[in-house]
């Protein structure tokens, strides 16, 4: 099963991605989660990348494109994978074709104020990689003991623009897979469960 989640920044889809691919077997693959762990290890490729990911801006299609063909050839993408992030643009759709089949686009929704509000107010551990919540953790401390933190990419400045960019670059690929029958659209505006609920209900079918 070969699987796209798309939707705006705090949407969901890290969340749900991570359900989904341990309930059926596949692999989670998350772009900026490679792109970010370029940039904890000071590549060349985390660097260039750092400027404009901090801006809200999108890293190059080739560069993107690189990363996604080269992790799909690994053993744990045997039995399928979930996009979650990627394509971001319908240039990077349109060169996904080229490299794999899909057999279903979810597409969470979610109103632009509850999306601004989930992100800017995320907060990160910086040892164990937990993330949290202001409305849920009061004490700015992870459970691990480490002080928590705000990503550059998650202050509210930074959350606009990324919003701005989704709907400039990536909402497109709503109509782009909605015209190939494989989009569904679904509610992620509740908790986690009703939406995971949501998601397997149109897998199932």
């Amino acid at each position: 099963m070969k699987l796209i989640f798309l939707g705006p920044p705090g949407a969901g889809k890290g969340t749900q991605a991570v359900k989904i691919a341990a309930r059926f077997g596949i692999a989670h693959i998350s772009t900026g989660d490679m792109l970010r762990a370029e940039i904890r290890e000071g590549t060349e490729l985390g660097n260039a990348a750092k400027s404009l990911i901090d801006r809200g801006e999108l890293v190059p299609d080739d560069v993107i494109l690189g990363m996604v063909k080269n992790r799909i050839q690994r053993e744990d993408c045997k039995n399928g994978f979930l996009f979650d992030g990627f394509p971001r643009t319908i240039a990077q759709a349109e060169a996904l074709e080229a490299i794999s089949a899909i057999d279903h686009v979810i597409n969470l929704d979610v109103p632009v104020e509850r999306l601004i509000s989930r992100i800017s107010g995320r907060r990160m551990c910086p040892d164990c990689g937990a993330a949290y919540h202001v409305s849920t953790r009061e004490s700015g401390a992870c459970d691990c003991g480490a002080t928590l933190y705000q990503r550059d990419d998650d202050k509210e400045e930074t959350v606009r623009n990324r919003l701005v960019v989704y709907e400039r670059s990536t909402k497109p690929l709503i109509d782009y897979y909605a015209g190939k029958g494989l989009l569904h659209t679904i509610s992620g505006d509740a908790d986690i469960d009703t939406v995971d609920a949501r998601i397997r209900e149109v897998i199932s079918k």
